[in-house]
């Protein structure tokens, strides 16, 4: 039973803790083993004294830098969402959870897919019962899951002669969003007209100013236009244009050729790049990812989730016999007011062009710069 109890603090150890020679002390080592070899060839009572005082070195050493990771407390605070190619900032909380003994001399790195990862994020001197914040950049370079799994920290303390190291399950996961882009200037001025040339002028509440007229008792007097009151001597209203909201839907294919995915991953950032411009003119918004489909809605919380459907989704080998699945050939049928439909597609498609011919545009992953 005692034997199975070590073999289990012994895969424990090998499984959390990892130690490594500096060139120093590979040095040290290389010269305890000579004294001691000619401690045991000689029998000279001062070899063994210095050799005993260079073996108390390596354990003293051993121990303090054990000492130094043992009780310390990590958190991880991170963005639920990030964009490709974008930085963001990662937040460490480090505490010594320790009563009395401080620890020294510390490197902090992040294990990504079973790798170190160095930040650059160095800790000389954390006092026990305390905690320090650390901040890095991260900048994820493709869409998707990101996993970070463990934290690593490693300290040289006390003498520089290993680099022990502690390593301490943290897993977190976050969705990578597809990179936005600004759109071409072509492109962006196209949409922008066909979003004017959906407009309905009426009266009603909204920003834009539809006419001007005399004041009527019960009037909001927050509407008086105090310029022209001004200039004509009469209170003068002002009546607003009515904003009808708008809707686009979004809609990416995903069947593609063997050949063409870079332009897979071009045609998701369009679609991610769309997504942000109308969300950003308050567009109610409709997205068909492939066979999923997400429904009108507004906000940033609609938004995010069209972000993940579109960082999340896979390029499909497109088939010769397939059909056009049900939701791309009802798109723009006219069943919806006030609705533009963007068809994104990784590489000219001409059956499924043919099978959208109501769309309002067809939009190529060759158009994004």
């Amino acid at each position: 039973m005692r034997i199975e109890r070590v073999r289990q603090w012994v895969r424990w150890l090998y499984r959390y803790r990892s130690i490594r020679l500096t060139p120093e002390g590979t040095k040290l080592i290389l010269f305890t083993l000579a004294v001691g070899l000619a401690a045991i060839n000689t029998g000279n009572n001062l070899l063994y004294l210095l050799l005993a005082m260079l073996l108390s070195l390596i354990v003293v050493s051993g121990l303090l830098s054990e000492q130094c990771l043992k009780r310390l407390e990590v958190r991880r605070h991170l963005p639920e969402y990030l964009f490709a190619n974008q930085p963001t900032t990662v937040t460490l909380s480090i505490a010594n959870r320790k009563l009395r003994i401080p620890s020294f001399s510390l490197r902090v790195m992040d294990v990504v897919q079973g790798a170190a990862v160095d930040r650059g994020l160095r800790l000389p001197h954390l006092p026990p019962r305390a905690s320090v914040l650390l901040t890095y950049p991260l900048l994820v370079a493709r869409r998707g899951y990101y996993r970070i799994q463990a934290i690593k920290l490693l300290t040289p303390f006390p003498f520089g002669l290993f680099i022990k190291a502690a390593t301490l399950p943290l897993e977190s996961e976050m969705v990578v969003c597809p990179e936005l882009r600004p759109l071409p200037d072509t492109l962006a001025q196209d949409l922008t007209i066909q979003g004017h040339d959906q407009a309905l002028l009426r009266r009603g509440q909204g920003a834009s100013l539809y006419n001007l007229r005399l004041y009527r008792p019960g009037d909001d007097s927050r509407a008086i236009h105090w310029m022209t009151t001004a200039r004509q001597s009469k209170l003068i209203v002002r009546e607003t244009e009515a904003e009808d909201q708008r809707r686009v839907t979004i809609a990416l294919s995903t069947a593609i050729p063997s050949n063409h995915e870079q332009d897979f991953e071009r045609a998701v950032t369009l679609a991610a790049s769309l997504t942000a411009f109308f969300h950003e003119r308050s567009y109610a918004l409709r997205a068909l990812v492939g066979n999923l489909e997400i429904p009108y809605g507004i906000g940033e919380v609609h938004l995010y989730s069209i972000l993940r459907a579109l960082a999340l989704c896979e390029p499909i080998p497109i088939v010769e016999s397939a059909t056009v699945p049900d939701a791309f050939r009802t798109l723009g049928d006219g069943s919806e007011r006030l609705e533009s439909v963007f068809l994104v597609l990784p590489w000219p498609d001409p059956r499924l062009t043919a099978a959208c011919q109501g769309v309002s545009r067809v939009v190529l992953a060759s158009e994004l710069a």
